[in-house]
């Protein structure tokens, strides 16, 4: 039975959690944090899930992590928090979430109100939803294609309308809020 290297047990056989380690075989060799060498393992990665990183001094636990609006106010550096709020207030960011909700409001309206209308119609009205129409093809056939149209239809409109309207200006937005954020945190991503 190999170490875990600071990686938490993961039940099973008590061998790890890779479908190599349950066949026998070794997983490869690499350095580790600290310089020396250590398991890999591809099924996980014990740097994102938080443990095994150097903060809680070797023990392979998840160190407290401190807040970044404490550790902006530490440093002395302005907050990246003020940067966001201020983005929200402004004029160019009121305009793209309008235009969203100018086209998504009356679309989701309109589109709710159509299938409510067709659910009732199936429901209170079966002799006009059983009217054929074109030999076996009935109105509530039509009508239940017709939501399907409708939803691609619909889908096709909201990405034109992001591309014409939105896609610009919300990109150059995020695009002059990463500026700003990079000059706080010194030229750093």
């Amino acid at each position: 039975m190999r170490a875990s290297e600071g990686r938490p047990d993961m039940g099973g056989n008590g061998q790890g959690s890779s479908p190599a380690h349950r066949e026998g075989a070794e997983p490869p060799l690499t350095e580790g944090l600290s310089g020396t060498a250590a398991y890999t393992d591809p099924w996980y990665d014990a740097l994102a899930s938080g443990w095994g990183e150097a903060a809680a001094g070797g023990s392979g636990l998840p160190g407290a992590p401190v807040p970044a609006a404490r550790r902006e106010r530490e440093g002395g550096a302005p907050d990246t928090a003020g940067i966001y709020l201020a983005v929200q207030r402004s004029e160019a960011f009121r305009e793209v979430r309008g235009s969203y909700r100018r086209f998504v409001v009356p679309a989701v309206i309109g589109f709710l109100a159509w299938y409510v209308a067709y659910v009732v119609l199936a429901t209170a009205a079966p002799g006009l939803m059983a009217r054929p129409v074109v030999g076996a093809v009935n109105v509530a056939m039509v009508a239940g294609l017709g939501q399907f149209l409708t939803t691609f239809l619909l889908t096709w409109a909201y990405a034109r309308h992001a591309r014409l309207r939105r896609d610009r200006a919300a990109l150059e937005l995020r695009w002059d809020t990463q500026e700003m954020t990079r000059g706080v945190r010194g030229g750093a991503l």
